[in-house]
C-alpha cells in the first residue's frame, strides 16, 4: 500500500501555510517533489521480482493519488500493462466543512470544535459534514474483504494516509484496539503486509526511499 507523493497543499502545509488551501480535496496536484517521490516508486515497482511484482492495482479517484500511480507507471517499465481499477473507498478521509484547513486554522476560526477534536480523539472525531477514520475503516473493511475474494494474490493500493492507518486497523483483525491517534504514513512511503497462517501480517510501515536513488531494494522487509 502506498500513500501518495507530496502534495501541493502538504507542500504548503509544511511550509507552515496557517490558511487553508484553495479548492478541491480531489483536485489537489502533485508537487515537483511529489513528481520526484512518485517516479522513485516506479524505480522501486521496476526492481521488484516477478514473483513479489503486483497483479492488481487499486487507486484513489483523488487526483494526486492518479498522478502518482502514473507517474509510476511511466518510470516502470511494463507497469503500465498492470490491471487498475480506481475505486472511490479509497478516497481520502472526508473532513466535511475543515476541507485542506491546516489544523491552526480550525484553532483559529472554530476553536469549539478544535477542542472537542482534542476530547475525543482523532480516531473517534468527525468534523461537520466530514468522516472521523472510524468511518473511513468501514468502507475499507467493505473494499478489502472484496479484495480478498478476487484472483489477485499480489494487490497494490495507491492512495493516502488515512487509507494506510485504518486498513492496518481492519487487517489487525476483530477486537484490535482503535488507536489513540494516527501514526504518520509520510508520503511516498510504502506499507506492506504478507500472508501469514490465518491472516495478513504488517511487514513493514512507512517505508521510504531517495526519489533521487536509482538503486532502490527490490524488497521493502530486508
Amino acid at each position: 500500500m502506498i500513500r501518495h507523493g507530496e502534495s501541493r497543499a502538504n507542500a504548503a502545509f509544511s511550509a507552515g501555510a496557517d490558511e487553508p488551501f484553495p479548492g478541491s480535496d480531489c483536485d489537489v496536484e502533485l508537487s515537483p517533489t511529489g513528481y520526484e517521490q512518485a517516479a522513485g516508486l516506479g524505480r522501486w515497482l521496476a526492481g521488484l521480482d516477478p514473483e513479489r511484482a503486483p497483479q492488481l492495482v487499486v487507486c484513489s479517484p483523488y487526483l494526486r493519488a492518479q498522478q502518482t500511480w502514473a507517474a509510476m507507471a511511466r518510470t516502470a517499465e511494463g507497469a503500465g500493462a498492470l490491471p487498475m481499477v480506481t475505486d472511490e473507498r479509497c478516497r481520502d478521509r472526508e473532513m466535511g466543512i475543515f476541507e485542506l484547513f491546516p489544523p491552526q486554522a480550525i484553532r483559529r476560526r472554530a476553536p469549539q470544535e478544535f477542542e472537542r477534536r482534542a476530547r475525543l480523539g482523532e480516531w473517534f472525531y468527525r468534523p461537520p459534514g466530514g468522516e472521523s477514520p472510524a468511518d473511513v475503516a468501514l468502507r475499507m473493511r467493505d473494499l478489502l474483504t472484496e479484495l480478498d475474494r478476487t484472483t489477485a494474490e499480489r494487490i497494490l493500493i495507491v492512495a493516502h494516509d488515512a487509507i494506510v492507518v485504518t486498513a492496518a486497523h481492519v487487517l489487525a483483525g476483530v477486537g484490535a484496539t482503535s488507536p489513540a491517534d494516527m501514526p504518520p504514513v509520510p508520503n511516498a512511503s510504502i506499507t506492506h503486509w504478507h500472508n501469514g497462517e490465518h491472516h495478513l501480517r504488517l511487514a513493514a510501515w512507512g517505508i521510504t526511499t531517495s526519489a533521487r536513488d536509482k538503486t532502490m531494494p527490490g524488497t521493502i522487509d530486508e
